[in-house]
């Protein structure tokens, strides 16, 4: 469905010189700078997938988005959508995608929501049976009936969004881009906003090219995860691979009956599990009893402390964590990992 050939996008951008001097130079002078925002980035993605493609700010999302849209074309490298190069042929690329961008909307703001979408009909060239079938189901899936009259400018946050996910899937596109889709939404709206993209990606087997920094986002749509810094591709893969690389640690929570004996095993257990202390952190809260180990679960597994720990105190109830996919990517931004590690 997706093609990304190692493509890399140059940015050309006069050369800028400190103070006013620097100020004046920069006026007559032809010298030129050219930032990589995109190095070298290759990756396929099948149809009806849902891929995650996330970074930090500035790391080159926007920029490949906008490649894969045909908005720009890479320096160097191909990228064909559907069998078309986007760049080369917009008109006809434009009818296989759709686009949501969080901060903007494609919907006319003085209009009512249901002249946006008679006019986005005729733009497509969708025909009035298949403008019927689809309005069934996106009000169905999006609750669009409930405010279809109404002018854009008087729309809710949610709303709004709720309308331009209807508007980008209108004429029922092959792919479609999604950046930052539920980012400044309440916890029901975001929820609700899922679940339509869930439903929408099965009934239609489309194909979704996620963006965000909202990881609920990501855990919730995503099984596959595409992650870029500084212009270059250092993850491609499964979160359940990414937990098992970078989520290293895992958190027992135990709450026992004689906390009395806590002191003495917490400077112990390191030593009767036969790891080192910085692979086997204990903690305990006084006011509801619970031991807390965090370790290594590469080199430790549940069953072995719950067995030390049991061989000193009575457990009477236990929770086990892994490390959030959020610390996780955290971690990544901070320290960085390249692709081989991936």
């Amino acid at each position: 469905m997706i093609e990304v050939n190692h493509i890399s996008k140059d940015f050309v951008a006069p050369k800028k010189y400190p103070g006013l001097k620097g100020a004046i130079k920069g006026l007559f002078s032809n010298e030129k700078i050219t930032k990589t925002a995109v190095d070298d980035i290759s990756f396929t993605i099948e149809k009806g997938e849902i891929v995650g493609y996330i970074g930090s700010n500035g790391a080159g999302k926007s920029t490949t988005i906008k490649m894969m849209t045909g908005i720009l074309t890479p320096t160097r490298g191909t990228c064909t959508v559907a069998g078309i190069n986007p760049s080369q042929n917009r008109r006809e690329n434009a009818q296989n995608i759709g686009v949501v961008f969080g901060q903007r909307t494609q919907l006319w703001w003085d209009l009512p929501l249901s002249e946006s979408f008679t006019i986005l009909k005729e733009i497509y060239n969708v025909s009035d049976e298949d403008f019927k079938e689809q309005m069934e189901f996106l009000n169905r899936v999006l609750e669009l009936q409930e405010f279809f009259d109404r002018p854009v400018r008087t729309l809710s946050l949610g709303q709004r969004m709720r309308a331009d996910l209807g508007a980008a899937l209108l004429h029922n596109p092959k792919v479609l881009y999604l950046d930052e889709p539920t980012i400044g939404l309440d916890l029901v709206v975001k929820d609700n906003i899922r679940k339509a993209i869930k439903e929408i990606n099965e009934k239609y087997q489309t194909t979704v090219i996620l963006t965000t920094h909202d990881i609920g986002d990501i855990e919730e749509l995503c099984s596959r995860i595409i992650m870029i810094d500084e212009g270059k591709k250092i993850y491609d893969g499964s979160l359940e691979n990414l937990k098992d690389i970078y989520g290293t640690t895992k958190t027992v929570s135990m709450e026992v009956r004689s906390p009395e004996k806590v002191k003495e095993l917490a400077l112990h257990l390191p030593e009767i599990l036969g790891v080192k202390e910085e692979d086997c952190r204990v903690t305990f809260h006084k006011e509801n009893n619970v031991l807390g180990v965090t370790f290594d679960k590469h080199k430790l597994q549940v069953p072995q402390i719950l067995s030390a720990v049991m061989d000193v105190m009575e457990i009477k109830d236990v929770q086990i964590q892994e490390t959030e996919l959020a610390e996780i990517v955290k971690e990544i931004y901070r320290h960085g990992m390249t692709e081989e590690e991936g």
